[in-house]
Protein backbone atom coordinates (compact mmCIF):
# COMPACT_ATOMS: atom_id res chain seq x y z
CA UNK A 1 0.00 0.00 0.00
CA UNK A 2 2.79 2.45 0.93
CA UNK A 3 4.98 2.05 -2.37
CA UNK A 4 1.47 2.40 -4.54
CA UNK A 5 1.29 5.54 -2.38
CA UNK A 6 4.46 7.06 -3.30
CA UNK A 7 4.13 6.48 -6.65
CA UNK A 8 1.08 8.26 -6.90
CA UNK A 9 2.61 11.22 -5.19
CA UNK A 10 5.04 11.22 -7.61
CA UNK A 11 2.53 12.09 -10.21
CA UNK A 12 1.30 15.27 -8.61
CA UNK A 13 0.54 17.06 -6.04
CA UNK A 14 -2.15 16.37 -2.77
CA UNK A 15 -4.57 18.94 -2.35
CA UNK A 16 -8.02 18.76 0.15
CA UNK A 17 -11.34 19.20 -1.18
CA UNK A 18 -12.98 20.29 2.32
CA UNK A 19 -9.75 21.81 4.48
CA UNK A 20 -11.69 23.25 6.98
CA UNK A 21 -12.69 20.21 8.81
CA UNK A 22 -8.83 20.37 10.22
CA UNK A 23 -10.11 21.82 13.26
CA UNK A 24 -12.34 18.46 14.03
CA UNK A 25 -8.31 17.63 15.33
CA UNK A 26 -8.91 19.96 18.16
CA UNK A 27 -12.10 18.44 19.41
CA UNK A 28 -9.99 15.73 21.09
CA UNK A 29 -8.59 18.37 23.84
CA UNK A 30 -11.46 18.53 25.43
CA UNK A 31 -10.92 15.57 26.81
CA UNK A 32 -7.32 16.59 28.25
CA UNK A 33 -9.03 20.14 29.70
CA UNK A 34 -12.26 18.39 31.09
CA UNK A 35 -11.22 16.89 34.87
CA UNK A 36 -11.00 12.61 35.54
CA UNK A 37 -14.54 10.92 35.52
CA UNK A 38 -14.94 9.98 38.73
CA UNK A 39 -18.60 7.75 39.98
CA UNK A 40 -19.03 6.38 43.35
CA UNK A 41 -17.95 2.64 44.14
CA UNK A 42 -20.53 0.39 45.86
CA UNK A 43 -19.16 -0.33 50.06
CA UNK A 44 -19.97 -2.71 51.77
CA UNK A 45 -20.40 -1.88 55.93
CA UNK A 46 -19.91 -4.75 58.35
CA UNK A 47 -19.96 -4.95 61.98
CA UNK A 48 -16.90 -3.47 63.99
CA UNK A 49 -15.75 -1.83 60.79
CA UNK A 50 -13.91 0.65 62.70
CA UNK A 51 -12.18 -1.94 65.09
CA UNK A 52 -11.36 -3.76 61.99
CA UNK A 53 -9.84 -0.43 60.42
CA UNK A 54 -8.12 0.46 63.48
CA UNK A 55 -6.29 -3.00 63.23
CA UNK A 56 -5.29 -2.79 59.90
CA UNK A 57 -4.04 0.71 60.56
CA UNK A 58 -6.16 2.29 57.25
CA UNK A 59 -8.54 5.23 56.38
CA UNK A 60 -11.87 4.69 54.99
CA UNK A 61 -12.16 5.91 51.38
CA UNK A 62 -14.67 8.54 50.47
CA UNK A 63 -16.65 6.24 48.00
CA UNK A 64 -15.21 7.44 44.73
CA UNK A 65 -13.17 5.80 42.41
CA UNK A 66 -11.63 8.10 39.83
CA UNK A 67 -10.94 6.87 35.96
CA UNK A 68 -6.74 7.24 35.08
CA UNK A 69 -5.94 8.06 32.18
CA UNK A 70 -3.81 5.73 30.37
CA UNK A 71 -1.70 7.63 28.12
CA UNK A 72 -0.69 5.05 25.34
CA UNK A 73 -4.61 4.67 24.63
CA UNK A 74 -5.16 8.11 24.12
CA UNK A 75 -1.99 8.75 21.73
CA UNK A 76 -3.51 5.81 19.74
CA UNK A 77 -7.39 7.08 19.96
CA UNK A 78 -5.72 10.78 18.86
CA UNK A 79 -4.10 8.66 16.11
CA UNK A 80 -6.82 7.21 14.78
CA UNK A 81 -9.03 10.25 15.23
CA UNK A 82 -5.98 12.48 13.07
CA UNK A 83 -6.50 9.87 9.78
CA UNK A 84 -10.47 9.72 10.10
CA UNK A 85 -10.59 13.49 10.02
CA UNK A 86 -7.45 13.44 7.34
CA UNK A 87 -10.02 10.59 5.21
CA UNK A 88 -13.57 13.05 5.35
CA UNK A 89 -11.45 16.27 4.50
CA UNK A 90 -11.33 14.17 0.88
CA UNK A 91 -7.77 14.24 -0.07
CA UNK A 92 -6.77 14.16 -3.62
CA UNK A 93 -3.72 13.54 -6.10
CA UNK A 94 -4.25 16.61 -8.92
CA UNK A 95 -2.17 15.74 -11.63
CA UNK A 96 -0.75 17.94 -14.54
CA UNK A 97 -3.17 19.85 -16.76
CA UNK A 98 -3.97 18.16 -20.15
CA UNK A 99 -5.78 18.47 -23.42
CA UNK A 100 -9.47 16.29 -22.71
CA UNK A 101 -9.86 14.59 -25.87
CA UNK A 102 -13.64 15.63 -27.27
CA UNK A 103 -16.40 13.67 -28.68
CA UNK A 104 -16.89 15.73 -31.64
CA UNK A 105 -18.17 13.28 -34.69
CA UNK A 106 -19.44 10.02 -35.91
CA UNK A 107 -17.07 7.98 -37.65
CA UNK A 108 -19.30 4.89 -39.03
CA UNK A 109 -16.66 2.04 -40.44
CA UNK A 110 -18.76 0.33 -43.32
CA UNK A 111 -17.04 -2.85 -44.78
CA UNK A 112 -17.69 -5.19 -47.56
CA UNK A 113 -17.72 -8.76 -46.54
CA UNK A 114 -19.05 -10.25 -49.78
CA UNK A 115 -17.65 -13.84 -50.91
CA UNK A 116 -15.10 -11.82 -53.02
CA UNK A 117 -13.08 -10.19 -49.69
CA UNK A 118 -12.12 -14.94 -49.06
CA UNK A 119 -9.85 -13.82 -52.12
CA UNK A 120 -6.51 -14.72 -50.57
CA UNK A 121 -4.15 -12.47 -52.66
CA UNK A 122 -2.27 -10.16 -49.97
CA UNK A 123 0.29 -10.52 -47.27
CA UNK A 124 -0.37 -9.87 -43.57
CA UNK A 125 2.71 -7.74 -41.69
CA UNK A 126 4.14 -11.04 -41.15
CA UNK A 127 4.95 -11.78 -44.31
CA UNK A 128 2.09 -14.42 -44.59
CA UNK A 129 -0.40 -14.70 -47.57
CA UNK A 130 -3.65 -13.68 -46.13
CA UNK A 131 -7.78 -13.24 -47.43
CA UNK A 132 -8.51 -9.92 -48.42
CA UNK A 133 -10.61 -10.14 -45.13
CA UNK A 134 -7.84 -10.86 -43.08
CA UNK A 135 -5.68 -7.97 -44.03
CA UNK A 136 -8.43 -5.70 -44.13
CA UNK A 137 -9.04 -6.67 -40.12
CA UNK A 138 -5.84 -6.51 -39.53
CA UNK A 139 -4.64 -2.82 -40.59
CA UNK A 140 -8.77 -1.80 -39.65
CA UNK A 141 -8.35 -2.79 -36.02
CA UNK A 142 -4.83 -0.38 -35.20
CA UNK A 143 -6.80 2.43 -36.89
CA UNK A 144 -10.01 1.97 -34.85
CA UNK A 145 -7.18 1.99 -31.80
CA UNK A 146 -6.10 5.55 -32.82
CA UNK A 147 -9.24 7.21 -32.74
CA UNK A 148 -9.85 7.84 -29.31
CA UNK A 149 -12.25 10.54 -28.88
CA UNK A 150 -14.48 9.80 -31.94
CA UNK A 151 -18.16 8.00 -31.23
CA UNK A 152 -17.48 4.78 -34.27
CA UNK A 153 -19.71 2.25 -35.63
CA UNK A 154 -19.47 -0.43 -37.79
CA UNK A 155 -21.88 -1.77 -40.58
CA UNK A 156 -21.38 -5.14 -42.19
CA UNK A 157 -22.53 -5.85 -45.87
CA UNK A 158 -22.93 -8.29 -48.11
CA UNK A 159 -26.29 -8.71 -50.20
CA UNK A 160 -27.66 -6.96 -47.37
CA UNK A 161 -25.87 -4.45 -45.13
CA UNK A 162 -26.42 -5.42 -41.38
CA UNK A 163 -25.56 -2.73 -38.23
CA UNK A 164 -23.02 -5.08 -36.53
CA UNK A 165 -22.00 -2.23 -33.71
CA UNK A 166 -24.45 1.33 -33.11
CA UNK A 167 -22.06 4.27 -32.23
CA UNK A 168 -20.10 3.80 -29.04
CA UNK A 169 -16.82 5.39 -27.30
CA UNK A 170 -16.30 2.13 -26.76
CA UNK A 171 -13.78 1.44 -29.57
CA UNK A 172 -12.53 -2.08 -27.83
CA UNK A 173 -16.33 -2.98 -28.25
CA UNK A 174 -16.01 -1.91 -31.97
CA UNK A 175 -12.43 -3.52 -32.79
CA UNK A 176 -13.99 -7.00 -30.88
CA UNK A 177 -16.74 -7.41 -32.53
CA UNK A 178 -14.70 -6.86 -36.17
CA UNK A 179 -13.17 -9.50 -35.41
CA UNK A 180 -15.67 -11.96 -34.68
CA UNK A 181 -16.95 -10.89 -38.23
CA UNK A 182 -16.67 -13.58 -41.06
CA UNK A 183 -16.56 -13.22 -45.36
CA UNK A 184 -20.25 -14.14 -46.46
CA UNK A 185 -22.54 -13.34 -43.02
CA UNK A 186 -24.23 -10.73 -44.84
CA UNK A 187 -24.73 -12.88 -48.38
CA UNK A 188 -22.68 -13.09 -51.24
CA UNK A 189 -23.15 -10.15 -53.41
CA UNK A 190 -22.22 -6.73 -52.99
CA UNK A 191 -25.09 -3.98 -52.19
CA UNK A 192 -23.13 -0.88 -51.32
CA UNK A 193 -26.34 1.23 -52.57
CA UNK A 194 -27.86 -0.14 -49.33
CA UNK A 195 -25.15 -0.32 -47.22
CA UNK A 196 -25.09 3.85 -47.65
CA UNK A 197 -28.76 3.86 -47.29
CA UNK A 198 -28.35 2.04 -43.81
CA UNK A 199 -25.34 4.01 -42.71
CA UNK A 200 -27.89 7.29 -43.37
CA UNK A 201 -30.43 5.89 -41.10
CA UNK A 202 -27.73 5.59 -38.31
CA UNK A 203 -26.69 8.90 -38.82
CA UNK A 204 -30.28 9.94 -38.71
CA UNK A 205 -30.70 9.09 -35.16
CA UNK A 206 -27.77 10.68 -33.64
CA UNK A 207 -27.54 14.60 -32.68
CA UNK A 208 -23.80 14.97 -33.15
CA UNK A 209 -23.06 17.22 -36.43
CA UNK A 210 -19.97 16.30 -38.00
CA UNK A 211 -20.77 12.62 -39.33
CA UNK A 212 -17.70 10.75 -41.35
CA UNK A 213 -18.49 7.39 -42.94
CA UNK A 214 -15.49 4.95 -44.45
CA UNK A 215 -16.36 2.87 -46.90
CA UNK A 216 -14.73 -0.40 -47.92
CA UNK A 217 -15.85 -2.34 -50.88
CA UNK A 218 -13.23 -4.82 -53.30
CA UNK A 219 -16.18 -5.06 -55.88
CA UNK A 220 -19.22 -3.25 -57.81
CA UNK A 221 -22.46 -2.86 -56.89
CA UNK A 222 -25.01 -5.55 -57.31
CA UNK A 223 -28.50 -6.36 -55.97
CA UNK A 224 -28.50 -2.96 -54.41
CA UNK A 225 -32.74 -1.99 -54.05
CA UNK A 226 -31.00 1.72 -54.11
CA UNK A 227 -28.47 2.76 -56.40
CA UNK A 228 -25.02 3.81 -54.84
CA UNK A 229 -24.47 7.30 -56.60
CA UNK A 230 -28.48 8.09 -55.51
CA UNK A 231 -27.87 6.81 -51.87
CA UNK A 232 -24.41 9.23 -51.50
CA UNK A 233 -26.61 12.04 -52.89
CA UNK A 234 -29.25 10.92 -49.80
CA UNK A 235 -25.83 11.14 -47.56
CA UNK A 236 -24.37 14.34 -48.40
CA UNK A 237 -28.30 15.78 -47.80
CA UNK A 238 -27.73 15.12 -44.14
CA UNK A 239 -24.10 16.55 -44.13
CA UNK A 240 -22.42 13.20 -43.96
CA UNK A 241 -18.72 12.33 -45.80
CA UNK A 242 -17.88 8.92 -47.21
CA UNK A 243 -14.60 8.07 -47.81
CA UNK A 244 -14.28 5.12 -50.47
CA UNK A 245 -11.56 2.80 -50.34
CA UNK A 246 -11.85 -0.16 -53.06
CA UNK A 247 -9.05 -2.85 -52.22
CA UNK A 248 -10.07 -4.96 -55.16
CA UNK A 249 -8.05 -5.37 -58.62
CA UNK A 250 -9.44 -3.39 -61.41
CA UNK A 251 -9.53 -5.33 -65.18
CA UNK A 252 -11.37 -8.28 -66.26
CA UNK A 253 -11.40 -10.06 -63.28
CA UNK A 254 -13.94 -12.41 -61.80
CA UNK A 255 -14.43 -9.38 -58.85
CA UNK A 256 -14.14 -6.40 -60.60
CA UNK A 257 -13.43 -2.89 -58.93
CA UNK A 258 -15.61 -0.19 -60.01
CA UNK A 259 -13.63 2.45 -59.79
CA UNK A 260 -16.00 4.84 -61.41
CA UNK A 261 -18.98 4.07 -58.47
CA UNK A 262 -16.26 4.56 -55.60
CA UNK A 263 -14.86 8.17 -56.93
CA UNK A 264 -18.79 9.37 -57.75
CA UNK A 265 -19.58 8.23 -54.29
CA UNK A 266 -17.14 10.26 -52.62
CA UNK A 267 -17.54 12.79 -54.86
CA UNK A 268 -20.67 13.71 -54.28
CA UNK A 269 -20.35 13.90 -50.33
CA UNK A 270 -17.00 16.03 -50.45
CA UNK A 271 -14.94 12.84 -49.55
CA UNK A 272 -12.29 11.22 -51.33
CA UNK A 273 -11.56 8.17 -52.96
CA UNK A 274 -8.71 5.85 -52.36
CA UNK A 275 -7.04 2.30 -53.84
CA UNK A 276 -5.31 0.27 -52.41
CA UNK A 277 -4.10 -2.96 -53.59
CA UNK A 278 -2.35 -4.53 -51.20
CA UNK A 279 -1.93 -4.01 -47.10
CA UNK A 280 1.15 -1.74 -47.19
CA UNK A 281 -0.88 0.46 -49.42
CA UNK A 282 -4.09 0.11 -47.05
CA UNK A 283 -1.91 1.41 -44.17
CA UNK A 284 -0.86 4.30 -46.08
CA UNK A 285 -4.56 5.45 -46.68
CA UNK A 286 -5.65 4.69 -43.01
CA UNK A 287 -2.66 7.62 -42.52
CA UNK A 288 -4.13 9.54 -44.80
CA UNK A 289 -7.62 9.62 -43.27
CA UNK A 290 -6.07 10.42 -39.61
CA UNK A 291 -5.02 13.42 -41.19
CA UNK A 292 -8.19 14.37 -42.77
CA UNK A 293 -9.86 13.63 -39.86
CA UNK A 294 -7.75 14.68 -36.78
CA UNK A 295 -8.50 13.84 -33.59
CA UNK A 296 -9.94 17.03 -32.35
CA UNK A 297 -9.59 18.15 -28.22
CA UNK A 298 -10.69 20.80 -26.50
CA UNK A 299 -9.90 24.11 -25.48
CA UNK A 300 -10.52 23.98 -21.83
CA UNK A 301 -7.58 21.70 -19.64
CA UNK A 302 -8.54 18.95 -17.85
CA UNK A 303 -7.39 18.25 -14.61
CA UNK A 304 -6.72 14.85 -14.00
CA UNK A 305 -7.60 13.96 -10.00
CA UNK A 306 -7.54 10.79 -8.04
CA UNK A 307 -8.93 10.31 -4.60
CA UNK A 308 -7.10 9.21 -1.60
CA UNK A 309 -9.36 9.20 1.10
CA UNK A 310 -9.71 5.23 1.48
CA UNK A 311 -5.73 5.11 2.74
CA UNK A 312 -6.04 6.93 6.15
CA UNK A 313 -9.82 5.41 6.41
CA UNK A 314 -8.27 2.12 5.63
CA UNK A 315 -5.38 2.36 8.50
CA UNK A 316 -7.36 3.67 10.81
CA UNK A 317 -9.42 0.91 10.71
CA UNK A 318 -6.28 -1.26 10.90
CA UNK A 319 -5.14 0.50 14.16
CA UNK A 320 -8.40 0.47 15.71
CA UNK A 321 -8.36 -3.35 15.43
CA UNK A 322 -4.82 -3.84 16.25
CA UNK A 323 -5.75 -1.74 19.79
CA UNK A 324 -8.74 -3.91 20.56
CA UNK A 325 -7.19 -7.25 19.90
CA UNK A 326 -3.61 -5.92 21.98
CA UNK A 327 -6.21 -4.60 24.38
CA UNK A 328 -8.21 -7.76 24.88
CA UNK A 329 -4.86 -9.85 24.60
CA UNK A 330 -3.72 -7.78 28.19
CA UNK A 331 -6.85 -7.66 29.55
CA UNK A 332 -7.21 -11.76 29.38
CA UNK A 333 -3.34 -12.29 30.64
CA UNK A 334 -4.16 -9.83 33.97
CA UNK A 335 -6.94 -12.57 33.82
CA UNK A 336 -5.16 -15.09 34.11
CA UNK A 337 -2.48 -13.77 36.48
CA UNK A 338 -4.87 -13.14 38.80
CA UNK A 339 -6.91 -16.90 38.19
CA UNK A 340 -3.32 -18.10 38.97
CA UNK A 341 -2.40 -16.27 42.12
CA UNK A 342 -5.99 -17.03 43.91
CA UNK A 343 -4.96 -20.45 43.22
CA UNK A 344 -2.26 -20.56 44.80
Amino acid sequence: MFLELKEILEGGHLDFEYPWLFWLLLLPIIMVVLPPLKYRSEALFTPYFKQILKIKNEKPSKGVRIVRRNIVALIMMYLIWTLLVLAITSPQLVGEPEKQIKTARNFLINVDISLSMETRDWVNKDGRKVTRWEAVKEVMNEFIGRRKGDRMGLILFGAQAYLQTPFTDDLEVVEALLMESEVGMAGGKTAIGNSIGKSVELFEQDSIQKKVMVLVTDGADSGSELQPIQAARLAAADSIVIYTIGIGTTGPQTYELDEYTLTEIAKATKGEYFQASDRIRLEEVYTKLDQLEPIEYENNDFIPKRLLFYYPLMLALILALAYHILAGFISTGKLLKYKFSKDE
